[in-house]
């Protein structure tokens, strides 16, 4: 099996978010969509006809998703080159995309692992994810993804204990909170609400930041080259800067030059 493609790219893919993934207007994009339905955007070639200017025409939602390399992997290798256009079963794609994504997600969080703190039993479960994404529809849609990230959440904490400890505590809810001021370096920041949060100048060294929601949190000048499973879905929902720290795997939000 070849390594996972955990990067997105829309050019082997058959632009399979524009279609089978419903979307809302609440939701930052700028129309209502159901399931199976192509985006009006999208042209005949698979591609999005705006796509240099999602978020000033309103569909700033676009720009914050990441498949994880998700969308190339389900049109070539789940599907073996079949377009959404040829197939008789959306419903089994879009749910077919749905695993695979969150598999990749979790292949993107074990591979960190395996680069900062190698660790036999956490190649092990990475190994088995792998396989799991080489497998056919029917058995990707079989599997227990609640297993599957029960085995997978303490590898990953159990990765970040070996290297610094355990992680300091911080509450639950820091939504609109005011951290200029706080030490967060190996802050336990697991599923916090971060949303607003001001985090300018912050420095997240060794943070913990595995499913946290970071929605138009103020990250300017903070330094997370050094934070643990910081996604670029999560990166892409923030306000950032030239001067803020990236891990070297993501890349920088192009809104954030506006």
């Amino acid at each position: 099996m070849r390594e996972p493609e955990l990067v997105a790219d829309c050019s082997r893919c058959f632009g399979l978010c524009c279609v089978l993934l419903p979307f809302s207007r609440a939701g930052g994009f700028g129309a209502d969509k159901d399931s199976g339905d192509p985006c009006h955007h999208l042209d005949p070639h698979d591609r999005c006809g705006i796509h240099d200017r999602l978020r000033e025409d309103g569909w700033p939602g676009c720009t914050a998703f990441d498949c994880f390399g998700a969308g190339q992997h389900v049109s070539q290798v789940t599907y073996a080159g079949t377009s959404w256009r040829e197939h008789d079963n959306l419903g089994e794609m879009a749910a077919v995309l749905s695993v695979v994504r969150q598999l990749h997600e979790m292949l993107a969080h074990l591979t960190e692992v395996q680069r900062r703190a190698p660790h036999a039993g956490a190649a092990a479960v990475r190994e088995e994810l792998l396989a799991l994404t080489h497998t056919d529809p029917v058995t990707l849609l079989s599997a227990d993804l609640d297993e599957v990230r029960s085995r997978v959440s303490p590898v990953l904490r159990d990765a970040t204990r070996r290297l610094h400890g355990p992680g300091r505590p911080m509450p639950d809810d820091l939504a609109g909170a005011d951290l200029r001021s706080k030490d967060l370096v190996r802050a336990d920041l697991r599923g916090s609400l971060l949303i607003a949060a001001d985090l300018r100048g912050v420095d997240l060294a060794r943070a913990d930041l595995l499913g946290a929601d970071l929605r138009d949190a103020d990250v300017r000048g903070a330094r997370l080259a050094d934070s643990w499973f910081l996604t670029q879905a999560q990166l892409n929902t923030t306000r950032g800067d030239l001067a803020t720290t990236l891990p070297d795997h993501l890349a920088r939000p192009a809104h954030w030059q506006a």
